[in-house]
């Protein structure tokens, strides 16, 4: 993928990312501030196709997201680049689509 369509899907995973971290942060302070235990949170969340599927956006999106700006990193501040830097920010993709796609399934799975 050229460097041109990686800078436009990094802004576009941007976008997506900016309000499902907003809603996040208001989602946690919610909790606490109502005093929610972690067996509360998850009776509310267990078999919410509506958490998965936030949650599920929110994950692909890192997934694709992040990589991409430590491909960047490891290329100005490492001088890496070619075939090993593309494998290794995809594989790093991979591992994060794989280790989100868990989380949410803890956290929604139980009763989908």
């Amino acid at each position: 993928m050229t460097d041109a369509r990686l800078y436009l899907l990094q802004r576009a995973t941007a976008v997506l990312l900016a309000p499902l971290v907003l809603v996040h942060l208001g989602l946690i302070l919610h909790a606490v501030e109502a005093g929610l235990s972690a067996a509360e949170i998850l009776q509310r969340t267990r078999g919410s196709i509506a958490w998965a599927t936030f949650y599920g956006l929110f994950v692909l999106a890192v997934a694709v997201h992040a990589p991409i700006g430590l491909r960047n990193v490891a290329r100005e501040w490492l001088a890496w680049g070619g075939r090993w830097l593309n494998w290794a920010t995809f594989l790093m993709g991979v591992l994060l689509l794989w280790l989100g796609a868990r989380a949410v399934w803890a956290v929604v799975g139980g009763g989908l």
